[in-house]
């Protein structure tokens, strides 16, 4: 009898484990898309028709985070959105291949105000020269097609990018400079005078652009941030 009680009990232990389980990873699949939503609101990160935004909360169990409002590590991927000239120069928008943040020690600061921070945030922002290439050759006015590529030399927050075509009827073969600095990048080419080549991305305040390289696939800006506001802004909603 006393064995039959203990097999029971090991069986109503394993389903109960099971169910938690179950619940658990349903509330935060569910957060983790409200996660979502609230990114694209607050910093634009879905708007493009084939960008993809997703947020993951890691660690188990989730709902234990939950009641203490504090998140361990949340990452956040967002693909394919695009960013504006800070002038609005015609032509001038970019599509931004893919921006990644690993968020840790995430404090829940506001239900009400839907608010948050991290102690440390850290990621990369990349670009390829294929977008570079094509909002370049945009800004760029008359001309044949401009190709970006990699170019030696990248420093601190400089990355330097090969720039080869025609402007105005002219051969152009340059090595320019993508500059990234708090939460703007500017791209500068000598040969091709035009103004409004910067950009700002919208990050988390508390967020900046750390360094930038060339790589062989696009331009890989890396971020860092400490005591990281999410969510609303100390300055406004």
């Amino acid at each position: 009898m006393r064995r039959r009680w203990v097999k029971v009990l090991v069986i109503v232990v394993v389903v109960l484990a099971a169910l938690f389980t179950t619940v658990d990873r349903i509330a935060v699949h569910y957060a983790d898309k409200e996660a979502a939503q609230l990114a694209k609101e607050k910093y634009g990160y879905g708007n493009t028709t084939d960008g993809h935004l997703d947020v993951s909360i890691e660690g188990f169990p989730f709902l234990t985070q939950v009641a203490s409002q504090d998140f361990d590590h949340v990452s956040l991927t967002a693909n394919r959105f695009t960013v504006d000239t800070m002038n609005n120069a015609q032509g001038g928008y970019l599509n931004v291949d893919r921006l990644h943040l690993d968020l840790r020690g995430v404090t829940v600061t506001s239900l009400a105000a839907r608010s948050a921070e991290a102690n440390l945030a850290t990621g990369t922002l990349t670009l390829s020269y294929k977008e570079l290439s094509e909002v370049l050759t945009r800004l760029a006015g008359h001309g044949g097609p401009l190709q970006v590529s990699r170019a030696p030399g990248s420093n601190g927050q400089a990355a330097r990018v090969k720039v080869s075509g025609t402007v105005d009827g002219t051969a152009l073969d340059a090595t320019g400079t993508l500059l990234a600095q708090g939460d703007e990048f500017s791209l500068t080419v000598p040969g091709v005078d035009r103004a409004g080549m910067d950009w700002r991305v919208g990050l988390p305040e508390g967020v900046g652009f750390e360094a930038a390289r060339a790589t062989a696939d696009g331009v890989e800006i890396s971020l860092v941030g400490h005591q990281v506001r999410l969510g609303s802004s100390r300055f406004g909603a």
